[in-house]
Parts: structure tokens; C-alpha cells; sequence
């Protein structure tokens, strides 16, 4: 398969290209400028692309099979508090990415789409989701060691799959887990839908290189078409 990826530098989804041409396919990785990136590895190309124009995207799907989203204002791999920084200063951006996706695959409606969002929206007990409720959501952030002020993010991701459910485009949303970082590759894990998957601890956790094991065999079995799903030990 052809696979395209948003935000390729990211810590997400470095390891999307990773795990995708670990398996074989073709990974065209996209950037908000690709002329400086020197990664040649086989069946591995680079593009700049500008998430928030529809044009700019629509330009870069002929020939691609599925499009994974890993958007985010800023890179995180490369500067987390800066990309805190601007997800609190305009917290609509994520809303605005998955507009700009969604028009864009008005031209290329059999693309299917992969949106890498947060873990807030997800359902703490049936009916309850943590983005609508304070308290809750800042107990979170305080044991992510993230700024009270990130609840406005938070909310911003849960807006942008509101504007995806609204479609009838080819979307999945996933929602990683409330921890995630950089580890190991187990490839053992476990799927949810739209609560979280908690561990023996209660904790949801999982590692990035898994994440992207999760989001891979989504693009080669399509389980979650027009749904999120999730992924934890």
C-alpha cells in the first residue's frame, strides 16, 4: 500500500513511517518543509505539506491509498513546550486541521483518512468524558505535568473529532492512550473504542512504537471506518 503521513517528524509519526516500511509499504512522509530532510531508506519519499490548506493536501493524495495525520501546531518530538505553547495560544487548530482534510478529500473520496488525536475525549465511564468536566480533566493534566491552560487543547481535539463524526469521508480518529511516549516495540496490546484501556494499575499507557504497530494494522484491516478507537497495555 501507499501510505501518506502528516507530521512525519513527530514522535508519533516517525514511528509510523518506521513500522510501515518495517512491513513493506510505500510511505510518502510529509512535512511543513521537507527540503532539508536527509532520511533516504527505501520506498521512502518527502514532501512539504501545509496541514491547514485543503489545497496544499489535496495536491499530495493522488496515488496514495491512506492518509495518516499526525498534525500538530509545531513539532513535538523536537520541542514539547513549544508545541504546548501553541496548542493553548489557538486551540482551534485541530479543528481547522481536519476541515482542511476533509475538504480536501472531497477530489479523492476513496482515500481513506487517519487522524491521530488525544486521549480526552475518550469515555472515563459510560457518558462521561473528561474534556467536559474541570476538575477532571485538570487531575489529568497535573499528573501528565502539563499546564492547567492545556484543557483548552484538549478540548480543541475532542472539536476536531466532532467536525470528523459530522462527515461521511473515510475517516478514523485514534485516541493513544493518556500516557504515551517513546519505548519499545512489544506489539502486545490491547484495542478499545471509546474508553480508554486501563491496565491492572488503572493507568492507560502505551508506547509510541506500539501506537504505531496499532495504527498500521488499522491501515492494512480496517476495523474503526467513521470511528476512534484506542490502544494500552
Amino acid at each position: 500500500m501507499h501510505i501518506g503521513v502528516i507530521g512525519a517528524t513527530g514522535t508519533i509519526g516517525s514511528r509510523v513511517v518506521t513500522e510501515a516500511l518495517r512491513r513493506g509499504h510505500r510511505v510518502t512522509a510529509f512535512s511543513r518543509d521537507a527540503s532539508a530532510i536527509t532520511d533516504r531508506r527505501e520506498n521512502l519519499g518527502w514532501a512539504s505539506v501545509d496541514a491547514l490548506d485543503a489545497a496544499s493536501i489535496a495536491a499530495a493524495l493522488p496515488g496514495l491509498d491512506v492518509l495518516i495525520s499526525g498534525f500538530q501546531p509545531g513539532n513535538a518530538a523536537k520541542d514539547f513546550a513549544d508545541t504546548v505553547r501553541r496548542s493553548i495560544a489557538d486551540p482551534t487548530v485541530y479543528a481547522a486541521a481536519a476541515r482542511a482534510l476533509l475538504k480536501a478529500l472531497e477530489s479523492h473520496p476513496r482515500t481513506r483518512l487517519i487522524v491521530i488525536g488525544g486521549a480526552g475525549s475518550l469515555e472515563i465511564e459510560p457518558g462521561v468524558v473528561r474534556a467536559d468536566h474541570d476538575e477532571l480533566i485538570h487531575a489529568s493534566l497535573d499528573e501528565l505535568g502539563l499546564p492547567r491552560e492545556y484543557a483548552a487543547a484538549v478540548r480543541g481535539h475532542r472539536e476536531a473529532l466532532d467536525v470528523l463524526r459530522a462527515s461521511n469521508r473515510l475517516w478514523t480518529y485514534f485516541s493513544p492512550a493518556e500516557q504515551i511516549a517513546p519505548g519499545e516495540r512489544t506489539g502486545r496490546f490491547r484495542i478499545g473504542g471509546d474508553q480508554p484501556v486501563l491496565n491492572a494499575e488503572g493507568v492507560s499507557r502505551i508506547s509510541a512504537e506500539d501506537a504505531a504497530v496499532a495504527l498500521v494494522d488499522e491501515v492494512e484491516l480496517p476495523r474503526f471506518v467513521q470511528r476512534r478507537f484506542t490502544a494500552g497495555y
